[in-house]
């Protein structure tokens, strides 16, 4: 059944008239307030912590504030279509889900949970690299609806090859290198906590599912190079117990406390997770090894817009990681603009970062982007309600953007182009 966003709104509405309020807040501030509450204060740094300051962060959001929308009137807007074609599917929105790492930090079903409210309303979802759980699983979820899959570009060559090879025989249909975590970025939140999801064994759902990554780990463990850091604490002891019942691979939990494989599995994580040392030369490396579009997602520059072009990419995400990696970056939706210009059109570019509502998608497209990527907002819903949260929050957003479309005097993704500017 084609989704309506005349039919979501009455939904709620009826709901209401019969006592029934939304699962989640409809307003992003509402929503982010109450994840706050219901989430752990670890948990809660994790997804809504930026790097630095959290400049980059704001920039985001002031990005988007300081566009208006500019209405065309009396343009029939009886009949509206939000579908977008990308890569050969037809796809019933604009709208993608952006990977996110590590939500079992907000709910125990994580990745899952998100892949089947997704799946519900045919939208596509990025696999992250950092899922809780394993790509396989995640499919399994989904159907035939549409999914990628984040790479983080591994130290293991082998483990690269391993992951193109699996997002292809799980039905992924594309593969988004993330360019700009070559390092972890300087995140205030999550340090003065001391707190690393992947130090609990969280995160880590490709990794302990994968042939090679099991046996790199096996081979660690056989050195017997790894050992426990010297000293006690109860905390250290408590958190260990916590690392091995997290971690899904080394037998029972007093297998893996007896033979500290899980330490072993997080250290060997930590060190060959990614590489600093990429460079543009080394795309072709991946173009051998797998037959799926590529895209790179972290260009927030013209000039790396036109080499991601001369090195023959598929696509680009404009994306400064939700302002998690660079303190005081340019905000995606700035950026924006100048890769549209240089790309002209010749491969799909997609928008991430400060998306929280249905009119920034809007304004994402009037710039010029094919499609636009949220984060934080699911994570937060997912935290609150689950599987139901994340299907509301994506069906408010869905709604929300028809809405804007119709009411802006568009029928269709194409009418758009430049109802969105700086003008006060």
């Amino acid at each position: 059944m084609k989704f309506s966003a005349l039919d979501r709104q009455k939904e709620i509405y009826l709901d209401g008239f019969s006592g029934r309020r939304p699962r989640i807040p409809t307003s992003f501030d509402q929503l982010e307030a109450a994840a706050r509450e219901k989430a752990s204060e670890a948990a809660f740094a994790y997804i809504a912590g930026g790097a630095g300051m959290q400049t980059t962060v704001a920039n985001n959001r002031e990005g988007f504030h300081k566009l208006r929308i500019r209405p065309r009137m009396l343009r029939d807007v009886s009949t509206r279509d939000t579908s977008i074609e990308l890569f050969g599917r037809r796809l019933p929105s604009p709208l993608f889900l952006a990977p996110i790492g590590a939500l079992e930090l907000v709910h125990k079903e994580a990745d899952k949970a998100v892949a089947r409210a997704a799946a519900r309303l045919g939208l596509p979802m990025i696999f992250s690299n950092q899922a809780a759980f394993s790509m396989e699983d995640c499919s399994a979820e989904m159907g035939d609806s549409p999914r990628w899959f984040q790479l983080y570009w591994s130290k293991s060559d082998e483990l690269v090859i391993s992951f193109l090879q699996r997002a292809a025989a799980c039905g992924c249909e594309a593969i988004v290198v993330t360019l700009d975590t070559t390092m972890l970025g300087w995140r205030p939140m999550d340090l003065d906590l001391g707190h690393l999801p992947f130090s609990f064994a969280k995160g880590l759902g490709q990794y302990v599912s994968d042939p090679v990554f099991q046996r790199i780990v096996r081979e660690n463990w056989e050195k017997g190079g790894l050992e426990t850091p010297p000293g006690f604490t109860f905390s250290k002891l408590f958190n260990f117990f916590r690392q091995v019942a997290n971690y899904k691979g080394g037998g029972s939990f007093l297998q893996k406390l007896q033979s500290k494989f899980p330490l072993v599995g997080v250290r060997t994580f930590t060190d060959i997770y990614s590489r600093p040392s990429i460079s543009w030369d080394d795309l072709s490396f991946l173009r051998e090894h797998t037959k799926l579009p590529i895209l790179l997602k972290g260009i927030l520059r013209g000039d790396d817009a036109q080499l991601a072009l001369d090195h023959g990419v598929d696509g680009i995400i404009v994306s400064n990681h939700g302002g998690r990696q660079v303190g005081g970056a340019i905000a995606s939706i700035d950026a924006l603009p100048e890769v549209v210009k240089v790309i002209d059109g010749r491969i799909p570019v997609l928008m991430d970062s400060g998306i929280r509502d249905g009119s920034d998608v809007f304004k994402a497209l009037a710039l010029g982007a094919t499609a636009a990527c949220i984060g934080r907002p699911y994570a937060y819903a997912l935290a609150l309600a689950g599987e139901q949260g994340v299907y509301e929050l994506l069906a408010n957003m869905m709604a929300e953007f028809e809405l804007t479309m119709g009411l802006a005097g568009c029928r269709g993704i194409g009418e758009m182009r430049g109802l969105a500017d700086e003008r006060m």
